[in-house]
């Protein structure tokens, strides 16, 4: 029998985007914009995505990574207020193996530069899962991205 475990971490990324919320919301909302920014995999071989952007809406992402393994993340949207907040729980399969599921509060505050967005994730960490590093990593990965595209539309 495996021995099954879980432990418990969080961390909060804040960034300021050239934008005002309503473009950072969009970017989140729109299927086509969220996909440009948000896939962590851009050298995996096939890739599914889809998302049913609303309360209760389902997002699906998996990808078949170089070395054949498949990494997939299932999301529920469980609070949105545009332009303001969503919430949403997920959790990250790589191969056969859940290595954590975490609930992720994303806020947006108009500020001076347009939009101060607040990311909280609040991980249990599965069967000795422990690379959070990694996680902060692709997500700020994803995040740089994110203000590439709004500079870009800001620019356009």
């Amino acid at each position: 029998m495996t021995e099954r475990s879980a432990s418990h971490t969080s961390f909060v990324i804040e960034r300021d985007f050239p934008a005002p919320p309503s473009h950072v919301f969009f970017a989140w909302s729109d299927v086509e914009a969220k996909l440009s920014w948000s896939d962590c995999h851009t050298d995996a071989r096939d890739s599914e995505f889809s998302m049913d952007f609303r309360h209760g809406g389902h997002e699906h992402y998996r990808v078949r990574l170089p070395d054949g393994m498949t990494l997939s993340v299932e999301k529920v949207f469980f609070d949105i207020v545009p332009d303001q907040r969503i919430i949403f729980g997920y959790d990250l399969v790589i191969g056969e193996k859940r290595l954590s599921a975490s609930l992720v509060t994303v806020s947006f505050e108009p500020s001076r530069k347009g939009t101060h967005m607040t990311y909280t994730e609040q991980l249990a960490l599965l069967d000795g899962f422990t690379d959070v590093e990694e996680r902060i990593e692709g997500t700020n990965e994803g995040f740089d991205r994110l203000e590439l595209l709004l500079r870009d539309a800001v620019r356009a």
